[in-house]
């Protein structure tokens, strides 16, 4: 007894015998007995982890172990300040990676909130209230509207009965449904109509049921076992992070080898070069790296937030900024997840409406002009509108319909027109009503008119009404139908529905009986409503496009109605749609070659959309998935950034998800991406500001070791340099500005890593020019008539300053660093800063003991600040070939 059998395509009696139950449910005993076979109707729980588990894994990254040993070090060294600043770096990293992270994933949770409370169920003949959560498979279920389903469950009754599945299958209508059995074994979920699922709702009518799956057997708890199957795995960024730690790693231990070796091979104490080596393995790792990605990444979220993007995972912003895939659903993501009613047919005239959803702003236009609201088109507004039992109701500034969808896009359109729907029902007061079945496809209601007698309305399924009307309502009056009007009509609303827009008629009767209301009427009009496409959304979708980025609709829609929106949108480049069904047919390699083509994906299941991002990710896509239901909780966990709608999302697709969109707006998603674009590009110029130092560091002690000069730098001199550099200019280069053209490049490749040929060329320019300066300036002041106490100064001062040049340098990879030269106003109060520092550092008794230096001569400082300069041209030069370069290559 499970969600696997196909009880779809059984008889009503083979289900019973199935599920060894009757028409009058369960005995108690009975379901005493199954409910210790089969347990409780609950969703496994999801594995708990605790805080310190979160915490311990802080530590995986291989930068926060270095930074600890450099931390030991340090204190070693006797450099309690260096000690204590790189363990504040340390534990702020820490922290806030921990207060991200422990927000534990609580998507399986989220679906047990959506299972129903209570259920109403026979049990002995008797109907009984029940927990929810001691429904058995077997019992017969009594749902009305308003209910949520307590499980997945066959129909067996029903009067008028429809549920919402939309937060399971991704249908934007409510499904109507039949009792009747399927014939085809293979049908998706979305189109079981004589079926009922776990956590939908009951939008209309009552039925009967017989429950066929609880629990984890339930298409719900499928979901779930998706949902514990797919794995966490590594953003880009941590993966070029925990490269670039294992490479500073070995080269840390490299330097700290070579140069103990080196000098103990020229005479000098192993005790004093080994501090020195250890000094200067502390230089090369980047301490600050940790706090400036963290940072960069939490400013870019506070920016985002305001921006109506949440993100619960920091590494997620970056990781929009790789993404060259997103895969979207439909229904309230590129759609309003409101039905309006966009044309309409009365009188052999054609009408556009104007507006957007359930707002009922708008109007109604023919040939372009103003339409008049009189005759026929009058009566059939304000029939559409009477025959509907939906409300249109107002809140904090926003319209949204209580009732059918469909009804409310009818309530809609009258009140474009101006008619109040409670003032119409004031004038023309309901008397009786025939409710719609599934048998006659249409609702009649009976009014009182305001000018004496009665007046009927009916609305409902366009072959109906047309067979069931002998008049037609036209500009001059009523006359006989003919059979010609008739074909007319038929081909009017096949042309409706070709566009992918639900089509109903309209019709009246006046001073008619109930029991021959629906007999002899007059056919009013034709109207088509759909889902709408959002107005911004057409325009985020341009965008992504110019960004390199390919939007693909993932939907459980009907094709047709997929096909029509994404037109709309812009989203069919090569108008390829395939449907679940076709997916389900596929090979893993065969969906997998075509992946590529395939703008749209239509009446899909759970199972497909994890497939269709798999195979993204396979031919090396980073993909970003929007969703809104249960059904996209799986693929949201399997993106590498799941986006989640705030507003009609449930709470399993938030919690499966990486970011969350407050405004539901397809076009946040834009501004997420352009956020991760810029932190990444800040990361990289960090990075090559940082590590050309260090090159230019290790360089500069290298070929003095191999010159036979003394050292140009001492372990304090070595540790305040490296303490200066990534420090405040390190974090100021985290928050600048966006180069111009960022949102007009194509994705960043993740593959490539940070370290692409032009980042190599200039950093390792950079470290070799900064190396040669300082030791030309070093080997030139010991020429002179200067210690080697002031050479080591003069020397640590021009590495200081130079470093500071090239943090405007590494601003951009490609443009020069006199392009808005000083808009980074971070950037400028921090070398102000330092320049400050080194003149205390250099004039200050107390500190020139400390650090080795003394008060030099402005000859001096002029000799150190052009040495430090010619960091400037040289990479100006290198940036130009890269443009040269990159110019031809794009």
């Amino acid at each position: 007894m499970g969600a696997t059998e196909n009880w779809h395509s059984h008889t009503l009696d083979r289900v019973y015998e199935g599920l060894a139950s009757d028409a009058s449910g369960l005995s108690a005993k009975e379901a005493a007995q199954r409910l210790h076979k089969f347990g409780l109707n609950e969703l496994a729980a999801a594995d708990h982890v605790s805080a310190w588990t979160v915490f311990a894994n802080q530590f995986k990254n291989i930068l926060i172990v270095i930074l600890l040993v450099a931390i030991t070090l340090s204190a070693f060294l006797g450099e309690v300040v260096e000690s204590v600043a790189i363990g504040v770096i340390v534990l702020f990293a820490i922290l806030l990676g921990f207060i991200q992270e422990f927000r534990a994933e609580r998507a399986i949770e989220a679906l047990k909130k959506m299972a129903a409370p209570v259920a109403h169920v026979l049990r002995d003949g008797i109907e009984k209230e029940i927990p929810a959560r001691e429904v058995v498979p077997g019992d017969l279920l009594l749902l009305s509207m308003g209910d949520k389903v307590p499980a997945d469950a066959r129909i067996v009754e029903t009067v008028n009965l429809k549920t919402d599945e939309a937060a399971l299958t991704g249908e934007s209508l409510p499904v109507e449904k039949v009792s009747t059995p399927l014939n085809d074994d293979a049908l998706p979920i979305g189109d079981r109509i004589n079926m009922v699922f776990s956590g939908t709702t009951v939008t209309y009518g009552r039925g009967r049921v017989l429950a066929v799956a609880t629990g984890m057997n339930t298409e719900f708890g499928k979901i779930t076992r998706m949902l514990k199957t797919v794995e966490d795995t590594e953003t880009p960024l941590q993966k070029n992070l925990d490269r670039v730690g294992r490479v500073l790693a070995w080269a840390a231990l490299a330097v700290v080898v070579i140069i103990v070796l080196l000098g103990v091979l020229r005479g000098s104490p192993l005790l004093d070069m080994f501090l020195f080596g250890i000094a200067l393995a502390v230089a090369v790792v980047p301490e600050a790296l940790p706090a400036v990605v963290t940072i960069s990444l939490a400013l870019g979220v506070q920016r985002m937030s305001k921006r109506n993007a949440l993100i619960r995972h920091l590494p997620t912003v970056e990781t929009l900024g790789s993404t060259s895939v997103i895969c979207s659903d439909k229904t309230g993501t590129l759609t309003r997840d409101e039905m309006m009613v966009r044309k309409i047919r009365v009188a052999g005239e054609w009408y556009e409406v104007t507006g957007s959803g359930y707002d009922p702003t708008g109007g109604l236009f023919v040939d372009g002009r103003e339409a008049k609201l009189e005759g026929p088109l009058l009566e059939f507004l304000r029939g559409g509108a009477l025959a509907s039992d939906a409300r249109l109701l107002r809140e904090d500034g926003t319209s949204h319909i209580k009732g059918d969808a469909t009804e409310g896009a009818l309530v809609v359109l009258a009140e474009k027109a101006g008619f109040r729907h409670v003032e119409l029902e004031s004038h023309w007061p309901r008397i009786q009503e025939i409710p719609f079945t599934s048998e006659r496809k249409r609702m009649t209601t009976l009014h009182r008119d305001p000018e004496g007698g009665t007046i009927a309305y009916s609305k409902g399924a366009p072959e109906i009404l047309i067979s069931a009307c002998a008049y037609l309502a036209t500009p001059t009056g009523d006359r006989p139908m003919q059979e010609a009007d008739r074909e007319q009509l038929r081909a009017a609303a096949q042309d409706m529905a070709g566009e992918a827009l639900r089509v109903l008629a309209i019709a009246c009767k006046r001073d008619a009986s109930l029991d021959h209301v629906e007999e002899d009427m007059t056919f009013l009009g034709l109207a088509g409503m759909i889902d709408p496409p959002r107005t911004e959304a057409a325009e985020a979708i341009r965008t992504c496009i110019s960004a390199g980025i390919r939007p693909v609709m993932i939907t459980g829609d009907h094709p047709q109605t997929a096909q029509a929106v994404a037109r709309e949108l812009g989203l069919l480049a090569n108008g390829k749609i395939v449907t679940g069904a076709e997916v389900e047919s596929m090979t893993e390699s065969e969906l997998e070659q075509r992946v590529e083509q395939i703008d749209v994906y239509a009446r899909v299941s759970p199972e497909h959309k994890l497939r269709v991002v798999d195979a993204l990710q396979k031919r090396g896509h980073i993909v970003a998935m929007t969703g809104d239901g249960v059904n996209d909780a799986p693929a949201l966990k399997q993106a590498d950034v799941g986006v989640a709608m705030g507003i009609t999302g449930t709470d399993v697709s938030r919690e499966a998800a990486d970011m969350t969109l407050t405004d539901d707006n397809f076009a946040s998603i834009v501004g997420a991406v352009e956020e991760g674009r810029g932190i990444f590009g800040n990361i990289k110029k960090f990075l090559m500001y940082l590590l050309s130092s260090n090159i230019g560091e290790i360089g500069l002690i290298s070929a003095a070791v191999l010159t036979g000069l003394p050292l140009p730098l001492s372990a304090v001199q070595i540790l305040y340099v490296n303490l200066a550099t990534d420090g405040l200019p390190a974090l100021a280069l985290s928050v600048d500005p966006p180069e111009d053209d960022l949102m007009r490049r194509p994705p960043r490749d993740p593959n490539t890593g940070v370290f692409t040929p032009p980042v190599l060329t200039l950093m390792l320019l950079s470290g070799v020019w900064i190396a040669a300066a300082n030791f030309g300036l070093f080997a030139w002041a010991l020429h002179t008539e200067r210690t080697v106490e002031q050479a080591m100064a003069m020397t640590f001062l021009s590495l200081v300053i130079i470093q500071l040049f090239n943090a405007y340098n590494f601003r951009s990879d490609r443009f020069s660093a006199f392009r808005h030269p000083l808009s980074n106003k971070w950037l400028n109060l921090a070398v102000l800063w330092e320049l400050v520092l080194l003149s205390l550092i250099f004039h200050v008794p107390v500190l020139e003991q400390v650090f080795g230096t003394y008060t030099m001569s402005m000859q001096e400082w002029a000799v150190v600040i052009g040495v430090a300069f010619t960091v400037v041209p040289v990479i100006e030069i290198g940036k130009f070939f890269v443009r040269r370069k990159w110019k031809r290559a794009h």
